[in-house]
């Protein structure tokens, strides 16, 4: 009998994202009972591999009730167990299950972002000292968000998931490599001016290493760097809550001015954050053309073949990027119908096809 879907995906993260090997530690987290099937291959995949495999669970359902019944001094500790485990682990495989997007209703902002910060601290050790990937697997829930039958959804997702990743690694080492050459990026496009400075900051390519799907190539801009304005035509998602029309204008790295058509208020309380959640950490190419429609989730929405994304807050230390906040929020800028990016005065993209 060949391998089902599941297998083959989980073979794929490990024998490929993460490259475990005879006698690794491997973190799995079960995000939800939907990933089930794929915590089962994974942790096969990692025990025929040679590895020591732990599946730990996970639940939105369940940080919901710490968020609701708990206090501060709680999140800080609720993670302890986590946090532990990315020491014990050299690798480290998240499987975000999908929930209810709408599952925080209720729960006031400020405890939600209270929250976030301490696991934010969780997420900054895994990159920081882990082998890693990450991988959003829907469900029926997921499918009703992005306006497809669940079957049509589970058909996208594996469409997306199982590729040749030589294959594509190559093509998006290539986009990379041009990008890598250049100093100056200037993003052109409805209601959208904004340019910044890579100069010196290193790309890096996510081919299916480090997250799945994979399809992105990313740098960390210089912290004042970015001027102008920019917009974005797709709704952002803040644990479940949605903040839309979002027009932010920069002036020396920093946002000076945020609004939104929908939970304004939300938008100004996640950049004030903390120190670092008004600079952007991340900008970023999506270069998956098999990623054709929105989600509503980042871990597909930012691969989409012919968008860019900027994240304000933590950069990505092997970018050389130095800013730190407990925040990384990807925004989503569409430029497949109308938008130009361009590197160093040379239009490298135009409406969502790469001219290099």
């Amino acid at each position: 009998m060949g391998k089902n879907r599941w297998d083959e995906l989980a073979d794929i993260l490990v024998n490929y994202s993460t490259q475990v090997q005879k006698g690794d530690r491997v973190l799995v987290t079960m995000m939800e009972t939907d990933t089930f099937p794929l915590a089962r291959a994974v942790h096969a995949s990692a025990v025929r591999a040679g590895a020591v495999a732990h599946i730990e669970f996970q639940s939105l359902l369940v940080q919901r009730d710490l968020m609701q019944f708990g206090v501060q001094e709680q999140f800080v500790h609720a993670h302890e167990m986590q946090s532990e485990g990315m020491n014990w682990a050299d690798v480290y495989i998240g499987l975000r299950g999908a929930s209810n997007p709408h599952e925080l209703s209720g729960i006031a902002e400020e405890t939600i972002m209270s929250f976030r910060r301490e696991l934010g601290k969780v997420s900054a050790k895994r990159t920081k000292d882990t082998r890693w990937v990450l991988v959003r697997v829907p469900n029926s829930s997921f499918a009703q968000q992005a306006g497809m039958s669940t079957d049509e959804m589970m058909d996208f997702f594996f469409d997306a998931t199982l590729l040749d990743w030589t294959q594509e690694a190559q093509r998006y080492d290539e986009i990379c490599k041009f990008m890598q050459s250049t100093e100056e990026v200037r993003i052109l496009s409805k209601d959208t001016d904004i340019s910044f400075s890579t100069k010196g900051r290193k790309y890096v390519v996510d081919d299916g290493h480090i997250n799945m799907p994979g399809g992105e190539v990313y740098t960390a801009p210089l912290d004042e760097s970015a001027e102008g304005y920019i917009q974005f035509e797709f709704p952002a998602v803040f644990s479940g809550q949605y903040v839309e029309g979002i027009r932010l204008q920069f002036s020396k790295g920093e946002v000076v001015e945020a609004h939104a058509s929908r939970n304004e208020e939300l938008l100004h309380q996640l950049i004030s954050m903390d120190e670092g959640a008004k600079r952007i950490g991340e900008f970023g190419v999506g270069t998956n053309y098999g990623i054709n429609r929105y989600c509503y989730d980042l871990l597909f929405d930012e691969k989409i073949g012919g968008t860019a994304h900027i994240a304000l807050g933590r950069a990505y230390e092997q970018c050389g990027g130095i800013n730190q906040s407990a925040f990384h929020w990807d925004l989503i800028k569409d430029l497949r119908e109308e938008g130009q990016l361009i590197l160093d005065g040379k239009v490298v993209m135009q409406n969502g096809t790469f001219l290099i």
